[in-house]
């Protein structure tokens, strides 16, 4: 289950305010004027993973995408471009292989996104860039389920709670996602009062144990731990393994991930899951709303599923020597009476 926010635009770059929305309106109703439908959608979805490869969930993505498209009678070309400079970015434009693009591993200045505005090429997003108000997109609420996986940590008692991010190429990259997902992290924590300490880490197994591994050294008093960081959550797992902790007894994992990765290690992940089948089918029928109307209002839908309770949390259990020594009141001296025992 989820919660969805499906709204039009408002605000400067909207259609009631300012001037970029027509724009873009005019600029995509003369793109399409005396095009010919080729009745294919294009995918710009850049691989995420080690080695230029696709990860798990993106494949989950271009699966979803490619259904939902074949649906609706659509072909599907996916091109791994991740800057407008790549060959295959202009060769889709410049011969106007696809009818309308749907762009993927969205960044916070997103070159791609830009230029498509610009030149009135159609498309929408799966995440946002820093001018969401003006393009349509589907995007889940990292920012809320971050936040919502720290409440859930707090109400189960802990405090020290650290945060495992994506990679720093990623994140450094712009990318939102490990943006998102730091700021409602970093909000919750403060609001809350509590000592925010996040960590970047790479896709795998090897750098969620040395992650782990660091955590645990700056502060060994950490109890619990967020994560975006799916492919490393076997890696977390058995670097609380390798320091005698116990999960859930001595420690607990909660954050953002797959099913098939929350129920892979044990004990399975509380999690929620990202949606990828629900994505994949709303970005495919925004862009072809966007295709039938042009000169509508961008829509926005934002999804925030469920944390799925399963077997990862349970209440804190400080560590040994991590809590303060209890105040006890000063007696007065007793006074050594003769005959005494003292």
């Amino acid at each position: 289950m989820s919660g969805r926010s499906d709204e039009p635009v408002t605000g400067d770059g909207g259609p009631e305010h300012g001037h970029g929305h027509g724009q873009e309106q005019e600029q995509g109703q003369g793109y399409e004027q005396g095009r010919r439908p080729t009745h294919t959608l294009g995918l710009l979805y850049p691989p995420a993973g080690r080695d230029h490869r696709y990860t798990g969930m993106q494949l989950a993505f271009i699966g979803g995408v490619a259904e939902a498209a074949t649906e609706h009678g659509y072909d599907l070309l996916l091109s791994p471009s991740y800057t407008e400079s790549e060959p295959s970015f202009q060769r889709i434009l410049a011969e106007r292989r696809v009818d309308g693009l749907i762009v993927m591993e969205i960044r916070r200045d997103d070159d791609r996104v830009e230029h498509l505005a610009k030149v009135g090429f159609p498309f929408v997003t799966i995440g946002r860039n820093r001018k969401a108000e003006e393009t349509g997109w589907v995007d889940m609420d990292f920012a809320g389920l971050a936040g919502s996986c720290v409440q859930h940590l707090v109400d189960l008692g802990h405090s020290r709670i650290a945060f495992v991010n994506r990679s720093e190429q990623l994140f450094e990259s712009g990318y939102g996602f490990a943006h998102l997902g730091l700021e409602g992290y970093t909000d919750a924590m403060t609001q809350l009062g509590l000592t925010p300490h996040a960590y970047l880490c790479d896709d795998d197994t090897a750098s969620g144990e040395a992650v782990m591994e660091r955590i645990l050294r700056d502060e060994p008093a950490t109890t619990s731990v967020v994560t975006m960081n799916e492919a490393a959550l076997t890696g977390l797992y058995r670097g609380l393994t390798r320091h005698g902790r116990a999960v859930p007894r001595d420690f607990s994992v909660v954050g953002v991930a797959a099913g098939r990765w929350a129920e892979r290690v044990t004990p399975q992940l509380t999690a929620a899951e990202i949606p990828a089948e629900e994505m994949s089918r709303v970005a495919v029928e925004l862009i072809l709303e966007r295709l039938a109307s042009p000169g509508s209002p961008p829509r926005h839908v934002l999804l925030k599923p469920l944390i799925s309770l399963r077997a990862s949390t349970g209440p804190c259990r400080p560590v040994p020597g991590s809590e303060p020594e209890p105040d006890f009141p000063d007696f007065p001296d007793i006074p050594n009476f003769p005959g005494s025992d003292f």
